[in-house]
This record gives structure tokens, sequence and C-alpha cells, in this order.
């Protein structure tokens, strides 16, 4: 049965793909060639497309009083990197059956894929029972004892509990609120659901308004968004891959059952590459779509060219970012193969909590206050701004407390005069100010820095990599090194001249390749090349906010005693 390329999609399941749809009707006629995201392809009618994926491209927006689309709002075209973040309002539609929660909405293994409903009524399962209005966290789909289900948590009296529910589960289910803010990429890949439209809230805005905006001045309410898909697909006599907007008017009907769907090439994400077992590399794979960017090596790789794939492994990088006061800083990830050096640049700390932080064995810590502070206590140090310390130790002192004696949390520091030293105890609770003074005149190496001191550290590059074309991190005025992460990489060659390798990102850079049948003339990957990645700001929020969720935070800083 024939039907709208923008049905079968709102219809389709993305666990049912690939399909193979057989063109019936529509602007696509016999022999017409269209250029889409510069893609020029010919779709004749009874053409058969293989259908290996669709993503959100673009949202519709119109502004929303009451949970309504105002009468008085044009629908406008956002683009998925419109900056913001924003809330998502939950759904009042009920979802009548968990099998129709798990066809429309994204549940993944990534926290954005846990959403949570709750039941407008009891559910009684065997060990105990729901009870309505109770929060359940949808984990998972998987195959439990022959019966599909969905892996479920739920927090009942400060424990957790886990089940399951089947697919054949009826009920009335709603989401409930969630307050976490999302960019609207994160939204259009994880919050909409499949046939529906999503409201969201504006919470916090991310540039300074212009006339270009397609946003009203000053707006902060709510919008109703409606998806745009783009179809991938591809063609039978094709080694790319075909773009398709959902939106347009063609009719196809869905053959999977009655086609072979192997004589269709194969294309593969660097994910799925990355997914395969070590004993498969090296391989080598042709691109079917490669990756936007000027910079090394991704404009080497263009579609149609052979790279061989030589391993997978995780690899550290240093999160660095542009020391400046305007909003155009930079981000970048550095390896640890770089070969440039570094000299230090002072760090500001706004409290003595701080100061302990980074205390570092091998050199006294030289600080300026640039902030007054006045001590309740004789026992401590009262600062004035331009007051300079070397920093000691933490320790306890007692204080007068309430007419008693109490112990508190101190920083021991030598206080520089004039002409002499004074042994000093400021409160660790002290909202001060200080900037550091600093005296090493050393150049260092990125894993040195790493390995004795405390991130983040500001530093200028003293000397380039001359083993990189341009170093972009020469031209800066100034970098934070923030924090050591571990990512996911390919070393990866041109098939053709396999002098040099290079690390490309298995989540960070979109290429579609197929395998070839062919095998690998020298195992031995040729030298590697060392590459500056920089990052957009979206991707150095997604960087901080992964990282941070595997790190403890330091403990908080103590009271001030009242």
């Amino acid at each position: 049965m024939a039907s709208t390329l923008q049905k079968f999609i709102h219809s389709l399941d993305l666990r049912a793909l690939p399909r193979v749809l057989q063109i019936q009707s529509g602007i696509y006629c016999q022999d017409s060639i269209y250029e889409m995201f510069g893609n020029e392809f010919s779709l004749s009618t009874e053409e058969v497309i293989k259908v290996i994926g669709f993503k959100i491209n673009k949202l519709i927006a119109s502004i929303c009083e009451n949970n309504e689309v105002s009468q008085f709002s044009a629908k406008v075209e956002l683009p998925l990197n419109f900056p913001g973040l924003y809330k998502v309002v939950a759904d009042k539609t009920p979802y009548v059956s968990i099998e129709e929660i798990a066809r429309k909405v994204s549940i993944g293994p990534t926290r954005f894929g846990h959403p949570s409903f709750y039941s407008a009524k009891d559910i009684k399962l065997e060990n105990f029972t729901i009870k309505h209005d109770e929060q359940i966290t949808f984990n998972s789909v998987e195959e439990v004892h022959g019966i599909m289900a969905v892996n479920c948590v739920m927090v009942r009296n400060n424990e957790s509990h886990s089940f399951t529910l089947p697919l054949s589960q009826e009920g009335e289910f709603y989401e409930c609120e969630d307050d976490q803010m999302y960019t609207l990429k994160e939204i259009a890949e994880w919050k909409i659901p499949k046939g529906r439209n999503r409201i969201v809230k504006l919470s916090t805005n991310l540039h300074m308004w212009d006339s270009s905006s397609p946003l009203p001045q000053n707006f902060d309410g709510c919008l109703i968004l409606m998806p745009v898909y783009e179809v991938q697909a591809v063609m039978k006599f094709r080694k790319d891959i075909i773009h398709i907007l959902s939106d347009l008017d063609v009719e196809v009907k869905d053959v999977t059952d009655h086609y072979d769907i192997s004589s269709f090439l194969q294309p593969l994400s660097l994910e799925d590459i990355f997914e395969r077992t070590s004993k498969e590399f090296p391989m080598v794979a042709q691109i079917m779509e490669g990756p936007s960017g000027n910079q090394k090596p991704y404009n080497l790789l263009s579609t149609g060219k052979e790279i061989v794939i030589y391993k997978k492994y995780q690899a550290a990088r240093v999160l660095a970012s542009e020391m400046r006061s305007d909003s155009s800083k930079r981000h970048y990830l550095i390896p640890m193969s770089y070969k440039g050096k570094f000299k230090r640049r002072p760090r500001e700390f706004p409290t003595a909590y701080d100061l302990e932080i980074v205390r570092n064995e091998k050199e006294h810590l030289h600080v300026v206050a640039t902030k007054a502070f006045t001590s309740p206590h004789k026992e401590l140090c009262s600062v004035s701004v331009g007051d300079q310390f070397l920093v000691q130790q933490c320790q306890t002192s007692e204080v007068l407390y309430e007419g008693g004696k109490k112990l508190i949390d101190v920083l021991a520091c030598e206080q520089i005069l004039s002409d002499s030293y004074k042994k000093v105890l400021l409160p660790m609770y002290m909202e001060g100010g200080f900037v550091e003074v600093v005296h090493d005149k050393k150049q260092y190496h990125l894993s040195e820095i790493c390995k004795e001191f405390h991130l983040p550290f500001n530093v200028k590059v003293s000397v380039r990599d001359l083993s990189i074309e341009k170093d972009v991190l020469a031209a800066a005025p100034g970098l934070q090194f923030e924090e050591e992460i571990t990512d996911s990489y390919l070393l990866i060659s041109s098939a053709s001249s396999p002098e040099e390798s290079w690390e490309i990102p298995v989540y960070r850079l979109h290429m579609l390749v197929h395998l070839l049948n062919k095998n690998v003339q020298t195992v031995a990957p040729p030298v590697t090349r060392t590459t500056v990645e920089e990052v957009s700001e979206e991707e150095y929020y997604m960087l901080r906010r992964y990282e941070n969720l595997t790190l403890h935070p330091p403990p908080r800083p103590p009271k001030k005693p009242t």
C-alpha cells in the first residue's frame, strides 16, 4: 500500500531499519534529476532505494501560548544548531501502551535515552504494585524470556527497584516533568516522540539577539516544535549516500519483504566500525559520505576515497580553552603527542579553599590578594588588597566561638612583608580573591604539566609544534588546560598513499563507509601525525558535561561560622 514519504517515516520504527522502498509517484518523475545536500541523483518511478536511517534535519517552530499555537505566530524554521538551552514541557497526551512508548520515544544507552513516565492507574506486578503517579524510568528495550519488554527502574522510599514491563502492557501513561536543560540538537535526537510535536520553553539564551533571529527580541516563552526528517538512503548502483527531506511530495511503497536487501551496499558509521572486534583490524574501506571541514585529515576524507583502518583504541586528550574576556573563545582537544612547549601563566583563585586544592609540595604557591577580607576572629588574619602570601599547608586552629573554643580548618601561610615574613592563618571558608605570581620560567611539555600540576592550569605556547603545518595553539593569547579526558579513536591512512596515519574521533566525526574485500599491504601503520582538534561550543559543553558525570565533585569549602 502506497503512502506519502512523510507518513511512512512518521510510522516507521528505527529498529525496523533498513527498509527497501519503491517510488510510486510524486515530484520524482521519470528520469528526473535532483540535487540535495550537494548530492545530485536521479530517481525514476518504480526505482528502489534502501532506507538506512533518518534523523531530524530541521525544526518548524511556532510560538506557543497555553500549550497551543498563538494565533499571531508565524511558523519559523530553526536549524538544530540554533543557540539556547531549553526545558522540555511534559506531553499531556497519554500513551495507551508500553509498546506505543517504545515505538515512539527514544530509549537508549545514554542518559538522554532514559525517559520517565507515570501510570494513571496502579500496575500489579508479581512482587509488588506500581502505584499511580509513581515515576517509572525506562532504561532499555530487550527480549526477556522470549517476550519483548522494557527494563525499568523506580525509586521508592530512597530504594531503587528494577523490573520489566512487557510491550503488551496497556494503560494510560503520561510523561513526567523534566527539569534538565537541553540544546535543540539534543531535543531533536532524543526528546521528540515519533508522530508528535514537542513543546519546549527557552531557559537560557546563549547569544545576543539580532535582527536576523527568527524569534522576537527578549523572547523567553514556549515553542511548539514540528520535526522535518532527513532520510538517508542507498541506491543500487551508487557508492554514496543520498538524502531526501521527508516533507517532499513523494509516494512510496515498502517492498522489503519481496526484495534481496543484501544486493545493496552496507554503509557503516565510525561507531559501527569501532564496535568490531580488534581481530578484524586492519581493514580497507571506501568512503560513502565524507565529513565536512577544511583542517587535516578531514579535507582528505572525500567521498569515494579508499582508506585503511588500522586499529581502534582509547586515547587521552587535554581539553583546553582560549583565555579571552569576550565570548569568542575557541576550544581544543590536544593529544599527548603534541610536541610544542608551554610556559606558565598566572591562575586566579576565588577562595582560600582553592589555594589548598592546587597546593604543590614541590613549590610554595605565591599569590596576591585581589579582594579584602575582615576576619571575625582575632586568631586569624584579615586581608587587604595587594597583600602577598606563600601558601604552606592546611591545618586546624582553635578560635573563640560563642564563649567557647572551636576547631576550624585554616590555611597556614607566610605573609610577605617589605623586609620579612609573618606566619598567618587564613580561614578555609574565606571568600576572597587571589591571583598567582609565577616565578617558574621553565618550558613544559603537555605530559609534564598533566603529571606535575593540578588542572585547570593556565599556559601560553612558548615553542610551537613544528610537525604541524599550522599550529593553531601558538596564536592563542593564552590557554587554560581544563581537564584530561579519554576518548575513542580510529587510526587511518590513505590506501593509495599510506605515508602517514591520522587519528579520527569516533563520536564527533560523521562519516559513512563500506568495507572492501581487499588485503592490507602493510599491517604496521605509518607514522602518526599530531592533530589538534578544534571543537565547537556545543561539543565543548557536551565533553565537559559527560566527563564531569564520571568525576566526583570536590568537597565543599567549610562553612563560615555563624
